[in-house]
């Protein structure tokens, strides 16, 4: 069999959550002894460095284009050779595509908070990912939840949803050696012990509270008893309240936003931090949870959409509305060495249970069905 994947989102240069996501998947899926022959399409040529292993029975397609690539460039090429099945994993389907196309819908956060996204970007979502579920002859959903919203707010029929986690980067590990913590906390101006969280600056990630549930720490604390908070992600919509929050809260010199932190760095910036803290409203997935507790980070989130599932008994939940009870969490596993000690256990036994290598397992079970 000929699959056919749409790998234009694994070559950004600056990958968030979906674009980790493809590459990851892709990569193992290739890495799979399938029997099966795989043709990848990208819109810009990969980066020198081999993202895939290369093998006899992989084809790369490079297709530049300059405008609607997708739904123009890739839908000619579905119909002048179409593969027996296309997988999108981090995109839209292109409007010509074989009739046995798979595509992996990562959630639909824009529907249950409409206002934690303009406008536009809220109208494109819900309009391609409408398409994208009722095009698709199967769709994977990242988690439970994730299929519960397409049964609900879309009316897919839920046999035609497979649930498929994603993976943990092997690379996401604990780094033992102070001198590369050091190192990396210094690249990010980064003094003594710090909280940290990691994704997109944006009002979906629900910092404004984090900020205000941070304040309250600080203030309850004795002089130089508490962390910083490093908040790390590139700037999203939005980005600028949360700037304009950490001055009228008077925190401009506890917070540090050093910006989006390359994938090479995760696990040293994870690996110093006292406690990692994903206050998100909604999550399809949620990986960053994953990754802190693979590094040894006990782990502080929301305890809505699909973060219970991922997070399980190994992590400390709490409302994402309710800003004392996050205070008051943050304090709690600043403090409680034994339930600092207690969450790191469970967080390495929770992450087993999440690799690629079982993503691409499932997911390969999916293409051939």
């Amino acid at each position: 069999m000929l699959i056919g994947i749409d790998a234009s989102r694994a070559t950004r240069r600056e990958r968030t959550g979906t674009e980790n996501y493809s590459l990851n998947l892709i990569g193992h899926l290739l890495a799979l002894e399938s029997g099966h022959r795989y043709r990848l399409y990208f819109n810009r040529p990969p980066p020198t460095v081999p993202l895939f292993p290369t093998a006899a029975d992989l084809e790369l397609r490079v297709m530049p284009f300059p405008r609607l690539w997708t739904h123009l460039r890739l839908s000619w090429e579905m119909a002048r050779q179409p593969p027996d099945v296309l997988f999108v994993p981090a995109h839209v389907l292109p409007l010509v595509h074989p009739r046995s196309s798979v595509v992996t819908v990562h959630d639909l956060g824009y529907l249950t908070y409409p206002e934690a996204h303009p406008l536009l970007d809220r109208l494109y979502l819900d309009l391609s990912t409408r398409y994208n579920a009722r095009a698709a002859g199967r769709i994977i959903a990242v988690s439970q939840a994730t299929k519960d919203d397409l049964v609900r707010q879309y009316g897919i029929e839920p046999d035609k949803i497979t649930v498929v986690y994603s993976g943990c980067e092997e690379t996401m590990q604990p780094v033992e050696d102070e001198g590369t913590i050091e190192r990396v906390k210094a690249r990010y101006g980064i003094g003594g012990d710090y909280v940290l969280y990691v994704g997109t600056l944006q009002p979906r990630k629900n910092l404004g509270r984090l900020l205000e549930a941070y304040a309250m720490v600080r203030k309850q604390a004795k002089r130089g008893e508490t962390a910083c908070l490093v908040m790390a992600g590139r700037k999203g919509w939005l980005y600028d309240q949360i700037f304009q929050q950490v001055k009228r809260l008077g925190l401009e010199s506890e917070v540090i936003l050093p910006g989006y932190v390359p994938q090479e760095d995760l696990p040293a910036l994870l690996s110093g931090a006292r406690l990692f803290v994903f206050p998100s409203l909604y999550e399809g997935f949620g990986l960053p949870v994953l990754e802190a507790m693979a590094c040894g980070t006990p782990v502080l989130c929301s305890n809505v959409s699909s973060l219970p599932e991922v997070a399980g008994e190994a992590a400390l939940l709490v409302d994402p509305l309710d800003v004392k009870g996050m205070a008051a969490a943050m304090d709690r596993l600043l403090g409680d060495e034994g339930l600092r000690s207690q969450l790191v256990e469970r967080g390495y036994r929770q992450v087993r249970q999440f690799s690629w290598e079982r993503c691409a397992r499932e997911t390969l079970a999916v293409l051939e069905g």
